[in-house]
């Protein structure tokens, strides 16, 4: 999935590859216990992908984790474009990066290879308050095998000028007065109320984790499609409500066309996307900025926001590291209050922890985004996944068999087969 600095990120990518082990140094590591001068001499990697570290927090860091440890760090800005084949092969050479940053997503993927460090320790000293939904992903089979770092989710961005028209005063605070809404916007003006096209997966997927539905599920020593579940029904028949207020391809996505494009002019009453659409939008048109609003998506009940899928990126540290030590000694600070706090506000992205979403403040898209993420949840953690997500994605043709009239039975049965094939692909 396209990687921007605020945007979601995709489901993770069928892994391949070796335990790594051994690396090469330019000083004594520190052994078990060792102390600050052991540090001196040597030089921390740490893999970053672009638009993740902006350029204050990554001299901030680098200053201070060079005066604390008396070790040089290299910082190694990544592309996002094959950077999961990249690490792959990293992981398996005898001198890996110390530090890489990873979807979280992609975290069983590459933790089932034996490439990532066991970080149980680093989790009780200093995770103990890391919000748990955001956490979740940063564990594989019962382990630590990552930190997490910074994360989004969707939001509602909505034209102010179309909803004051239709009489609306307040945004909702519930799905019920959400619908309400749309349907004031669809009888009292000329915009389309929403636009939702039929394969917005993502969107869909938060869903899924609002009615704590899985899709997949445990057969023997693999796994295979849940699609048939009755709660995955349920999570389509909301996504059927919303779509139903909505003139946009049944059988395509978000992308196509860019939803974003649609809203720039200036006929539609809301979309569901990340926050930084709301921009791609203003870019199309500018005179829509004055217009543009956000607000959480609204779940069942007022106290509870929407389920979300959580795109975001966790911090791992090479199994093969000579520098474990080291290398947790900058995650410590890398993920300190400080420096969460920093991130979170310059790059408007949701720290790992829900105390540190005041650094928010004055981002309107973040601020709308962050009640969600304690109620967020992502794409099955498990190594098998990537494949699914290949187009054509079958959880995309089932979402369009279901909004073009098929039960849901009867589109899960029709898909189970390609979904099962992909999940039994080889590792």
């Amino acid at each position: 999935m396209k990687r921007k600095i605020i945007a979601a990120v995709g489901a993770a990518a069928l892994i391949a590859g070796l335990a790594a082990c051994g690396s090469d140094d330019d000083g004594k590591a520190g052994g078990k216990g060792a102390g600050p001068e052991s540090f001196k001499g040597q030089t921390l990697t740490f893999w970053t992908m672009t638009g993740s570290a902006p350029e204050k927090w990554v001299s901030d860091l680098k200053a201070d984790f060079e005066k604390k440890t008396g070790a040089k760090l290299k910082v190694e800005v990544q592309e996002w474009n094959g950077i999961q084949q990249k690490i792959t092969t990293a992981l398996s050479e005898s001198a890996p990066p110390d530090i890489v940053e990873i979807g979280n997503t992609q975290t069983p993927a590459y933790a089932a290879t034996g490439g990532l460090a066991d970080l149980a320790d680093l989790k009780a000293e200093i995770g103990g308050d890391w919000t748990e939904a955001l956490n979740k992903a940063a564990v594989y089979d019962g382990k630590q095998y990552a930190a997490p770092w910074y994360f989004a989710n969707r939001v509602v961005v909505y034209n102010k000028k179309i909803w004051a028209e239709a009489g609306i005063k307040d945004v909702p605070k519930t799905r019920a007065e959400f619908f309400d809404a749309l349907k004031a916007i669809d009888e009292k003006t000329d915009a389309e109320p929403l636009y939702m096209p039929g394969q917005n997966w993502y969107f869909f997927d938060g869903l899924l984790v609002g009615k704590g539905a899985e899709l997949v599920r445990k057969d023997g020593d693999g796994w295979v499609s849940n699609l048939a579940d009755p709660k995955v029904g349920e999570a389509m028949d909301v996504y059927k409500q919303y779509a139903s207020y909505s003139k946009a391809p049944k059988d395509k996505d978000e992308a196509t066309p860019q939803q974003a494009e649609v809203f720039a002019q200036g006929k539609t009453g809301a979309f569901i996307g990340m926050g930084w659409e709301a921009g791609t939008a203003i870019a199309a048109n500018k005179k829509i900025e004055p217009d543009v609003g956000y607000f959480t998506i609204p779940g069942e009940s007022a106290d509870r926001p929407e389920g979300v899928f959580l795109g975001g990126s966790n911090l791992a540290v090479a199994a093969g590291s000579e520098k474990q030590e080291l290398a947790q000694e900058f995650l410590k600070l890398a993920l300190s209050d400080t420096y969460e706090g920093q991130l979170a506000k310059l790059n408007g992205v949701i720290p790992n922890k829900e105390a540190l979403q005041s650094h928010l403040a004055g981002n309107p898209a973040a601020e709308a985004a962050a009640p969600s993420a304690a109620f967020g949840g992502t794409t099955p953690l498990i190594p098998q996944w990537g494949p699914v997500e290949n187009a054509p994605n079958p959880i995309k043709t089932y979402m369009t068999l279901v909004l073009q009239g098929k039960p849901h039975a009867e589109a899960a049965e029709q898909v189970e087969e390609e979904f099962n094939k992909r999940l039994s692909q080889e590792q």
